[in-house]
């Protein structure tokens, strides 16, 4: 990359921050309680009084709190160890939940904010009638100057606290930092701010990869401060969960991809600083910004990161050139094999003969009638069969590995 395209990127990066309007800030689980798992007011009272900082600019703010399994835990006084059994964590989210509301009507209301409770499942973003609404509810809070707290429903989803998703689907959150940039994705935000326990995204070091989540300074690390593009080799820096949460900096990764492909900049930066929230929309180079892409349509964005996947479709090579190059609908007659039952309005999964997914789309009829289709393309010997019907309409496809250029 030549250094005058450097300098224009740096250039963006602070122009971008102070001009975004609508913002999601997340705080994690380290930010949020301490060592017992007490609510660590000295770490979050400067960052509400920062939000209320942005408000008083002009900006609207929806904030995303993990901590309630935490402060739950802490509550109940149990053992980090208990929290290895699922009933147990949603029996602590249940507790922790309303002290962790409690907690921030105490420090919003001192900045005379209101703020209002938004517990979430991956329902309400599967499915696209829920997923509407919320953003239709959301809107309105907004609307009346309050600021959503959201956080998922720990108590009665337990697909985002099992440490393993089933192996015959991948949930559409595990974590808070997906959850965030699914709402900042809902809500067409500006801006995504991931706020942690470490400064940012960290280089490789000369001993190895350092662990990002939970950096003692024993491998000679630094801060990414800008990145443009999500590369495989940038997504090996990422780590997994770190000791108090569930994320880690893959899924602050994931996370700022989803807010890139949704014209957005994303911030991954360290909540133990004070005036962090400040500094970032001062145009501060601090943590590591993640510019955005090319916009994609709302529901294109739904499409390709939040609703539930229900089918998977293996089709050929004519009818993967023909979607990929030609910018084509999918027809029955293009599909090789259906696997997994799907219904009309399902999403479904398109992969290609190496089994690699490249697409997914909205299936226009059932996994049956695509399957007689199939099957007579085989009794025929792959040769095309006449009448098929459009199983996906290009209006209703999103290519995956080019979605940053789709519109």
């Amino acid at each position: 990359m030549h250094s005058e395209h450097k300098s224009a990127e740096a250039d963006e990066r602070p122009n971008l921050l102070r001009k975004a309007r609508r913002i999601v800030v997340k705080l994690g689980t380290s930010t949020v309680t301490g060592a017992e798992g007490e609510f660590c007011h000295a770490r979050v009272e400067p960052l509400v009084r920062s939000i209320a900082a942005l408000r008083k600019s002009g900006r609207q703010v929806v904030l995303v709190s993990s901590g309630a399994v935490g402060l739950g835990r802490g509550w109940l006084g149990l053992h980090r160890s208990r929290l290895d059994d699922l009933v147990t964590k949603q029996a602590c989210a249940a507790v922790g939940q309303s002290l962790l509301m409690d907690a921030y009507k105490e420090l919003f209301s001192s900045q005379e904010i209101k703020i209002a409770q938004v517990l979430l499942t991956e329902e309400d973003f599967t499915n696209w009638r829920r997923y509407s609404n919320l953003h239709q509810a959301m809107e309105k809070l907004l609307g009346f100057d309050v600021v959503p707290v959201v956080n998922e429903n720990d108590t009665v989803s337990t697909a985002e606290l099992e440490t393993l998703a089933p192996a015959s689907r991948t949930p559409v959150f595990s974590d808070n930092d997906r959850l965030a940039a699914l709402v900042m994705s809902g809500l067409e935000a500006d801006a995504l701010v991931l706020l942690t326990n470490v400064d940012g995204l960290l280089r490789q070091g000369e001993r190895g990869i350092a662990d990002a989540s939970l950096d003692d300074g024993s491998y000679p690390s630094s801060v990414i401060g800008l990145v443009r593009q999500i590369t495989p080799e940038l997504k090996a820096l990422g780590s997994g969960p770190s000791a108090s949460g569930r994320g880690g900096m893959r899924t602050k990764l994931e996370a700022a991809e989803i807010a890139m492909n949704c014209g957005g900049i994303a911030v991954i930066a360290n909540g133990n600083d004070p005036r962090i929230l400040d500094r970032i929309f001062s145009g501060e180079p601090v943590g590591t910004a993640f510019l955005p892409a090319k916009r994609m349509r709302g529901k294109r964005r739904w499409i390709a990161y939040a609703a539930d996947v229900r089918g998977r479709v293996i089709v050929d090579a004519g009818a993967h050139r023909a979607i990929t190059q030609g910018k084509a609908s999918l027809l029955a007659s293009g599909i090789v094999r259906v696997e997994n039952h799907f219904a009309p309005l399902d999403v479904v999964s398109i992969v290609d003969a190496g089994g690699r997914e490249f697409a997914r789309g909205i299936a226009n009829c059932a996994s049956e009638e695509a399957e007689k289709f199939s099957a007579k393309k085989a009794s025929r010997g792959g040769r095309p069969v006449a009448g098929a019907p459009v199983l996906v309409t290009r209006d209703n496809i999103v290519l995956l590995q080019s979605a940053v250029s789709e519109s």
